[in-house]
């Protein structure tokens, strides 16, 4: 299990969002939730980094993964 910082970047209504965070919490992933609906410099800060705005977008230390992509998150969490 990695020990790299966790950020979730989500809104509210986004069902893959949900998903995404029920994924880490099973596999005992610490995260932080950054809901990007309320907060505009988190926002700014997510699509500066990716040049994506779609959500969730999960950070493990510099690594990027836009979506909930179940093999990259995996290996970047050392979770296979």
């Amino acid at each position: 299990m990695t020990d790299k910082k966790v950020t979730v970047f989500s809104t509210p209504t986004c069902s893959w969002c949900v998903r995404v965070k029920d994924y880490l919490k099973k596999n005992g992933v610490s995260f932080s939730d950054l809901d990007v609906s309320k907060d505009y410099k988190a926002a700014q800060d997510m699509i500066r980094k990716t040049g994506q705005q779609g959500v969730p977008q999960i950070w493990v230390g510099s690594s990027a993964v836009v979506g909930f992509d179940k093999t990259k998150l995996d290996s970047i969490l050392e979770l296979n």
